[in-house]
């Protein structure tokens, strides 16, 4: 099974929130709140979206995270390739970092490459405005939960 990693897909969930506010300075622990996603989780993630040119950091005291772009401007596979580098699905596709030990011998050396390529094309064709055209709602902790069905 081909999978994307849990933190891609918080990073999706968080940047996809983030986008619904642009302009908006982002708190780690608020978008924690909002999102459901650990904080911790949350700090290492913008760490890397910011490192990946989505996301700008704010210091001070009325400092966080902004969006970099319109949600629109912004595709899916930008969030993976911030989360997990080049879009490669084995180790002979353009831009993958692994060595193929059987490289030289492969009659599919090359044609990976259509593959990947269409994977890639899809995932650039999917905007965090397209991922956020029905409003995104996050379960009430477990806390207001409880208390509301007491």
């Amino acid at each position: 099974m081909m999978r994307l990693s849990k933190m891609t897909d918080y990073a999706v969930v968080m940047m996809v929130h983030m986008g619904q506010t642009p302009g908006r300075v982002f708190a780690a622990s608020q978008i924690a709140d909002d999102t459901g996603v650990a904080q911790p989780t949350v700090a290492k993630l913008l760490k890397e979206l910011t490192r990946g040119g989505l996301l700008t950091s704010i210091r001070g005291v009325n400092g966080g995270y902004v969006i970099d772009r319109a949600p629109d401007d912004i595709s899916v596979a930008e969030v993976v390739e911030a989360l997990e580098g080049p879009i490669a699905l084995t180790a002979c596709v353009d831009g993958a970092d692994d060595n193929c030990t059987v490289e030289s011998l492969c009659g599919m050396r090359g044609n990976w490459n259509k593959v990947n390529s269409a994977i890639r094309t899809a995932l650039e064709g999917v905007s965090l405005a397209d991922m956020a055209l029905q409003p995104m709602t996050f379960p009430a902790p477990k806390e207001l939960a409880t208390e509301e069905h007491a």
